[in-house]
């Protein structure tokens, strides 16, 4: 099977939310379209960005209310206006917003008004054209749509509590009782219907305009859902929960590099022999979907299909748990059957066991190695780059790590010394020497951090794992983007054979 990444290629890893832009965080405006000429000029064929979906506790985008839906703070509102839905005299940016940093508080309320004024004229105003184009997008995806519409609106009438807190007809998904919603809130509805219509056609001009110009998008898609969402919530028998709704047991994983006592991800497992009985059909559509946005897709603890840390969810730390056994090559079969090739990254990152590694080969996905990891130890270490194989994706750090600068800062003795001998380098520069020595590494695929490229310190981290305040604010701007860096860029490409190649 001819893998997408078997040629020597590079790219950067950014958020849309990170871009540019008037609004209080980045979107599908003019920045992201501006963001890939940049790649363009700078020689990077790839774009990789975290999940789209909507950002759920901690303004994380891996726990979003849906698998299938995007992210409404990610729409384009000077489209919109173009569009005739919104006035430019409403596109006043608050004085409050942050160049730096994206405020989650100002930016969702200020956000939300106005798309709510957008949809209001769109449903009274909005041409033929549009009315057809909108009613065939909710054709095409009533497969999750209209869940997730219910499932937002229904929240939003209950003040955001906890689904399964909701009344009971609506929480064990009375059909009597989602009718009476359906005829009630109408409006609300077709509201988030709107939003997620708008979302849609802005991502698709976006990708073909990268696409256009030979650069191709990585998506990710997280493999756990959060509990919050309307996957559970209409899908209550493919997860692990009690009579009431409850989760019974919780994803996390043991203690590891970014935590003594692991990570308590708290989102509800799967039943792996419900979904087998249905041939994988909720995860088929998920993948499919996914493939339909972006043009590979980096499946978020990719060991978990192999197996998967199970914590009772009464736990109050993930010690607590145990491995459990996920549906391994079962599940990428029936993938194969249902898809074909399968352009996927797989995340092998953590405690990783043989069974991981013989899942992920036999499919002939590409894993990750990231350089940050390299130095801790000896020339054994699986990271430093003289054990990089074709296949697979190498990173400099990703958005779960610090900084290079960062990390660098904060090495100890034994890691710097190491750094220096296989670097061969002074200490100077040390994002750039990590940068030089990926591009020149066998990996077929490098993804640099923006924040790498910019030589950033640790207050311009994305996430810290284990933490809930402070993460995925971060955003650059445009007099940051130097123009040296996309010529050093573009060189190191033409110099390692990485320099474009057909999309």
């Amino acid at each position: 099977m001819l893998n997408m990444l078997s040629n020597r290629s590079s790219g950067i890893l950014l958020h849309p939310t990170s871009l540019p832009g008037p609004f209080g965080s980045g979107d599908f405006g003019l920045a992201s379209f501006q963001f890939i000429d940049w790649l363009v000029k700078a020689g990077q064929t790839l774009w990789q960005i975290l999940p789209l979906g909507e950002v759920g506790s901690g303004n994380s985008p891996y726990m979003s209310s849906s698998a299938f839906a995007g992210s409404i703070l990610l729409i384009d509102l000077e489209e919109l206006a173009k569009q005739g839905w919104l006035a430019v005299d409403e596109l006043t940016p608050l004085a409050e917003f942050k160049a730096g940093r994206v405020d989650y508080g100002l930016v969702k309320p200020y956000r939300i008004e106005r798309l709510r004024l957008a949809a209001q004229r769109f449903f009274a105003e909005g041409d033929k054209n549009s009315r057809i184009a909108y009613a065939k997008f909710c054709k095409q995806e009533e497969l999750w749509l209209d869940d997730y519409a219910l499932f937002m609106t229904i929240g939003e009438h209950e003040q955001w509590t906890e689904w399964s807190a909701w009344p009971k007809p609506l929480s064990s998904r009375d059909a009597d009782a989602l009718e009476e919603v359906r005829r009630k809130h109408k409006d609300e509805i077709a509201f988030w219907k709107f939003c997620q219509w708008s979302f849609s056609r802005q991502w698709f001009a976006l990708k073909e305009y990268a696409n256009n110009r030979g650069v191709r998008i990585i998506g990710d898609v997280p493999i756990f859902v959060a509990y919050q969402s309307a996957d559970v919530w209409a899908n209550q028998g493919l997860f692990e929960l009690d009579d009431q709704g409850r989760p019974i047991l919780v994803a996390g994983v043991p203690p590891d590099y970014f935590s003594e006592t692991g990570q308590l991800w708290g989102n509800p497992l799967y039943r792996w022999d419900v979904h087998e009985q249905s041939g994988y059909s909720w995860w088929i559509d998920r993948m499919r979907h996914a493939l339909r946005f972006f043009d590979l897709v980096r499946i978020d603890h990719f060991r978990g299909f192999a197996n998967y840390w199970a914590v009772p969810a009464t736990a109050r730390t993930a010690i607590e748990g145990q491995w459990m056994p996920g549906p391994g090559e079962k599940l990428f079969e029936a993938f194969q059957q249902a898809i074909g090739r399968l352009p996927i990254i797989a995340e092998d990152l953590g405690l990783i066991t043989p069974d991981v590694i013989e899942l992920r080969d036999r499919f002939d996905l590409p894993g990750m190695r990231i350089l940050q990891f390299a130095f801790g130890e000896d020339e054994r270490n699986y990271f430093l780059p003289h054990h990089y194989v074709a296949n697979s994706v190498a990173y400099t750090g990703t958005h779960d790590n610090d900084t290079s600068v960062g990390w660098w800062n904060a090495a100890g003795e034994h890691e710097k010394n190491f750094a220096q001998r296989y670097l061969n380098f002074d200490g100077n520069e040390i994002n750039w020497q990590m940068i030089n020595m990926l591009s020149g590494s066998a990996a077929n695929t490098v993804i640099y951090p923006l924040q790498d490229i910019l030589g950033l310190n640790s207050e311009h981290r994305m996430n810290l794992p284990g933490t809930s305040e402070g993460n995925w604010e971060w955003r650059f701007s445009w007099d940051q983007l130097q123009p040296w860096y996309a010529e050093r860029l573009a060189e190191l490409s033409v110099r390692h054979n990485r320099k474009s190649h057909a999309a």
